[in-house]
């Protein structure tokens, strides 16, 4: 048990560590909302990968594997959003050439978490993912379910860490990122990022 544990954690580091569109909408709510804006869509991120995580345990995200159809239509409409958030960045960025953006607005800033959970929710290959990836490493006799929860939970902590240790990070250079010079060059690689992964995801 401790060995599967083990080369799970160590797989799991490798996948968290990897850019994606999660790291990026936190990247997004950094630079919007500061440490605030980063913690909200963390916990949105981290809220959609929880549901994923549940949803593996009990089977549902076999059911979408199995539907092509199903995982069509939330593969597009994943993507779509993506491209969307990503042309919302893109053009925050003429509002930030003088006055304060209407991103900093407190209706905004609330929609962090959302931001975040719709963005891992509406991805299912994470859901693909979680279903391939945490049974595969179960040891034989152990119980499946449980065991699949338990490794589930050691993915959540290690994303929580990883996000903790970016948005520690990024608070001690938090008024050089939210400079209108440095936030229009965090907008244009972050919406021109999150438009490309929208376009792969729903071309894919």
């Amino acid at each position: 048990m401790l060995s599967s544990l083990a080369s799970f954690t160590l797989a799991s580091t490798l996948l968290v560590l990897l850019p994606g569109p999660d790291s990026l909408v936190v990247m997004r709510g950094l630079a919007r909302g500061g440490r605030a804006g980063g913690v909200r869509t963390s916990l949105g991120v981290m809220t959609g990968l929880l549901v994923w995580i549940l949803a593996a345990v009990l089977g549902l995200s076999a059911i979408l594997q199995m539907s092509e159809i199903g995982y069509e239509v939330l593969k597009i409409v994943g993507g779509c959003y993506l491209v969307l958030l990503g042309v919302q960045t893109l053009r925050s960025i003429r509002s930030l050439r003088g006055g304060p953006s209407v991103d900093e607005a407190p209706s905004s800033r609330r929609a962090g978490f959302l931001t975040g959970f719709t963005t891992d929710i509406l991805n299912p290959k994470i859901g693909i993912m979680f279903i391939t990836l945490l049974p595969g490493f179960v040891p034989d006799g152990a119980p499946v379910a449980w065991t699949t929860l338990g490794f589930g939970l050691v993915y959540l902590a290690l994303t929580g860490v990883y996000f903790a240790v970016l948005i520690v990070a990024a608070d001690r250079i938090g008024a050089w990122m939210r400079a209108p010079r440095i936030r229009r060059r965090i907008d244009l690689v972050a919406g021109l990022a999150l438009v490309g992964f929208g376009l792969r995801l729903a071309t894919e």
